[in-house]
């Protein structure tokens, strides 16, 4: 059998919003500031660059569909020609330029940011990036472990989460570079990625995700993870993307 890449991905604006300012990218498909109405599945041969990333616009600031779909447009389009660390985190700057870009001399776009976080599946290795506070996990039958680094300070005592973030793509009216976090993993037949916005992890803890990926896959497994989150409340939008190699 010749191994593949099985993408299920998912995005939804939750109960509480009004709208959904998440976009996500599976190689060349972007999905922009709208919602799926059930998990997607897509299959891609292991044989060239696949980028599967989020990306959660910056809530109470402007226009964060903006420059969520700008970022994941732009990652589809330089995706295929990504091959390194360096290369990734080159294009993660040249998408926060970007941002700024759009936004001089735009008014209603000032100060619009967004996370971003992701994969890129080679045919040996994967890539884990982010900047800001949208994350990527490693889903292995030893357990769920985050493979992304937080650009989020330590949340206040008694709490969990915060909603505090330290870098994003944009989201201030001055230019500010990034220091994206780029890590490279061995890649094996098995291997499962979660990848998602905040709208999952700060309503649902590690440990009921790591339950819900221990028993469940694919489709079924993007449907309990959304779930999960509308049952606790559904407080943000809520994007997500599986990423599994099968053979």
């Amino acid at each position: 059998m010749t191994p593949y890449i099985a993408v299920t991905a998912l995005s939804h604006a939750g109960l509480l919003r009004d709208h959904n300012e998440d976009s996500l990218v599976v190689g060349p498909w972007t999905l922009c500031g709208t919602v799926t109405d059930s998990p997607q599945t897509m299959l891609f041969p292991l044989d060239r660059p696949l980028l599967v990333a989020v990306a959660d616009g910056l809530g109470g600031q402007p226009a964060g569909e903006v420059a969520s779909g700008l970022v994941v447009r732009r990652l589809a389009a330089l995706g295929p020609a990504l091959v390194g660390t360096d290369a990734m985190g080159e294009a993660l700057e040249l998408c926060n330029r970007a941002v700024y870009a759009a936004a001089d001399g735009r008014p209603d776009l000032a100060t619009m940011g967004t996370t971003v976080a992701g994969t890129l599946v080679l045919e040996g290795s994967l890539l884990s990036f982010n900047v800001g506070d949208s994350k990527v996990y490693n889903a292995a039958p030893a357990g769920l472990r985050q493979v992304s680094v937080d650009d989020s300070p330590p949340p206040p005592p008694g709490q969990r989460t915060t909603s505090a973030v330290l870098q994003t793509l944009g989201g201030s009216h001055t230019y500010n570079a990034v220091t994206p976090h780029v890590a490279s993993f061995p890649l094996s037949l098995g291997d499962r990625y979660l990848v998602c916005s905040d709208g999952l992890t700060d309503p649902v803890p590690d440990e009921e995700i790591e339950d819900l990926l221990r028993v469940h896959d694919d489709g079924k497994a993007a449907f309990e993870l959304w779930k999960a989150a509308i049952e606790a409340g559904g407080p943000d939008n809520i994007t997500l993307a599986l990423v599994r190699v099968g053979d």
